[in-house]
């Protein structure tokens, strides 16, 4: 009895199918590619989620949750080892801005606990951390929360 054993390799050592090589080969002809169609041209790259002309599936499948996005409030945040760093008594929006604590002078301000205070000032933000405020306080500093300014619908004439 003679058997043919072939070789088995590794995956990534295994010999690619060659295409176009006679018609006995079985991938002759069209190359396994078939007739005609997208497909069957040269430069043909699909993406991956491409499903033929049908729907896709992020289309398909409903939407779904709450998402109140136009009605978020972003906060700048400026922490209370920044605040240390400033030599003002009153502490504004205005000062930050300057100092460079703040992108935009506009913005809403948070202040948070992370650091310790040690002298008296007051800080004017628009919220606050309740260590943020309790540290401001037990400093001897004044910590205020100035009104949020509504957002200007735009009208519709």
């Amino acid at each position: 009895m003679s058997e043919s054993y072939r070789i088995q390799r590794p995956a990534n050592l295994k010999t690619r199918k060659r295409v176009g090589r006679g018609t006995s080969s079985g991938s002759g002809k069209t190359s396994a590619r078939g007739q005609k169609g997208q497909m069957s041209r040269s430069g043909c790259n699909r993406r991956a989620w491409f499903e033929g002309g049908q729907m896709p599936i992020q289309r398909r499948v409903p939407k779904r949750g709450f998402n109140n996005s136009i009605f978020k409030k972003e906060y700048e945040t400026v922490n209370l080892v920044q605040l240390a760093k400033i030599d003002v008594a009153v502490i504004t929006a205005t000062v930050l801005f300057k100092k460079g604590m703040i992108r935009q002078e506009t913005a809403l301000v948070k202040i948070l606990g992370t650091g310790e205070l040690s002298k008296t000032v007051t800080v004017e933000a628009h919220a606050f951390s309740g260590t943020a405020r309790d540290k401001i306080v037990a400093a001897g500093g004044q910590a205020v929360v100035v009104a949020k300014k509504a957002a200007k619908k735009p009208t519709s004439k």
